[in-house]
């Protein structure tokens, strides 16, 4: 199989299994992308997107409406993306996102996380250059043949667009990540998604074994429990 399919079959590790954690990054990202646009779903693309992705995922329609109402006040708090490399057990590579309204407090707990197994972050590109930014999105179709030309038709050339088992999987730069769904929407009416993610995805995996493996668990558990983590990529086979 091509590299979409193997993507979506590791997929990323997802930080968020409480309800609690995923609903307050959803809070978070919501009223960062009302802030930074409008805070009308409908004239703000990214907003609008981030709300499907949101409901799809069952946050509760409050949380969401409550996040929009805030971005619409004045101040605030200052929330902001930061991106940390750090280099894992063994051979393993990891990229965490983070969004913060404070970023001295997150460095400090991901740099602890990373401390406590004996491991360390790294520089800007130190890991990232091993990696892709990608967008993927996966719905079950049989309009295998017509997606792929309707996408074609739009000047969008996908990375990797692959069929199995009644599965289509797409893989797009993410700067035609909205126009792909807007393609897909218009072909599928009421089309659900599989997957709409955008990440960074290693290009080369590696396996962990023992000691190195048990660490690098550890390391991800660690991660998992900082409120201000988001998402975490890393290029281990697990």
């Amino acid at each position: 199989m091509g590299r979409a399919y193997e993507v979506r079959k590791a997929s990323i590790q997802k930080t968020g299994a409480a309800k609690a954690k995923l609903y307050t990054n959803y809070a978070k990202e919501i009223y960062l992308a009302a802030k930074k646009g409008s805070a009308d779903i409908e004239s703000n693309i990214s907003l609008k997107r981030l709300v499907e992705k949101a409901k799809r995922e069952q946050v509760p329609s409050d949380i969401i409406n409550r996040a929009i109402e805030k971005a619409k006040g004045i101040g605030g708090e200052d929330y902001e993306v930061v991106t940390y490399e750090g280099f894992g057990p063994g051979a393993s590579t990891l990229i965490i996102r983070t969004l913060t309204d404070n970023v001295n407090r997150t460095v400090g707990m991901v740099r602890a996380a990373f401390n406590k197994v004996h491991k360390s972050l790294g520089v800007t590109n130190s890991v990232a250059y091993n990696y892709d930014y990608l967008a993927i999105l996966s719905i079950k179709s049989d309009k295998f043949e017509e997606i792929f030309n309707a996408l074609l038709e739009n000047g969008i050339e996908p990375v990797d667009f692959e069929e199995e088992d009644g599965e289509v999987v797409i893989t797009v730069n993410p700067t035609d990540h909205n126009k792909t769904k807007d393609v897909i929407d218009a072909l599928i009416l009421g089309v659900e998604y599989e997957l709409d993610e955008e990440g960074m995805y290693a290009k080369d995996k590696i396996t962990l074994e023992g000691e190195d493996l048990e660490l690098f668990q550890r390391l991800i558990g660690l991660l998992d429990d900082i409120d201000d983590v988001t998402d975490i990529y890393h290029n281990v086979n697990l």
